[in-house]
């Protein structure tokens, strides 16, 4: 019996999209990765964050989903380079099926590097902005 086929493009494209939730990761691997359940927990720790903390600064409240999905974004990146063989000899060795990247893949990994550097430059700048200035630029 063979195991499904997983696609590569996909899995990027999960990654980009709801990676910080960990969806590419349960895709990949199963309903019991360690990571991918890493990233989900980002939901409730935002939400005590939001609890505890209800006078925090927003971006604090969200902090830990943003933080989530630049991980995630890191992961899309990794995922999108991997050489088509060596995806199919860790993702699937029992499909019987070879992954073929096409130029949508090359899309998706630019669109990646513009979309997370921009968060993490972004979250970069506005941390610095909340610590040692408390939030004088915004």
């Amino acid at each position: 019996m063979s195991t499904p086929h997983k696609n590569k493009t996909f899995a990027t494209f999960l990654a980009v999209i709801l990676g910080g939730l960990g969806v590419h990761r349960f895709y990949l691997r199963g309903p019991l990765d360690k990571l991918g359940l890493m990233h989900l927990c980002s939901l409730p720790i935002a939400g005590m964050v939001y609890g505890l903390a209800p006078e925090a600064d927003g971006f604090f409240k969200l902090l830990p989903i943003t933080i989530s999905y630049i991980v995630a974004f890191i992961e899309a990146l990794v995922l999108g380079v991997t050489a088509d063989e060596k995806f199919d000899a860790q993702f699937n060795a029992g499909s019987g099926q070879a992954s073929q990247s096409r130029w949508i893949l090359a899309v998706l990994l630019v669109t990646t590097m513009i979309i997370g550097s921009v968060t993490l430059i972004g979250t970069i700048a506005r941390v610095f902005d909340l610590l040692y200035t408390g939030g004088a630029y915004g």
